[in-house]
């Protein structure tokens, strides 16, 4: 039986593919990919998201940051842009 943790791994997992999938980023041909990651770093990562395949953490992560937003670097980069006499009215 899952847990509240792993059942939150699954769907923020699903909502991360679907979003990849929406975005036409799950579409085409595939490619291999190759790479010297050491060890701890994915047992840590399967262990994290609750992913056993390799290729689907690698898929799951590659996804993440693709789709990634910019918020808190928008946000930042407002700092000054609003006057400071302006009345909030709070």
């Amino acid at each position: 039986m899952a847990t509240k943790h792993e059942d939150h791994l699954s769907q923020r997992h699903g909502a991360v593919v679907a979003a990849a999938k929406a975005a036409g980023l799950l579409s085409g041909t595939n490619s291999a990919v190759g790479a010297r990651v050491p060890r701890e770093l994915i047992d840590r990562a399967k262990m994290r998201s609750g992913i056993a395949s390799t290729t689907d953490l690698v898929e799951y992560a590659l996804a993440k940051v693709a789709l990634e937003d910019d918020f808190g670097a928008r946000l930042v980069s407002r700092k000054g842009a609003i006057p400071a006499d302006i009345v909030l009215g709070i």
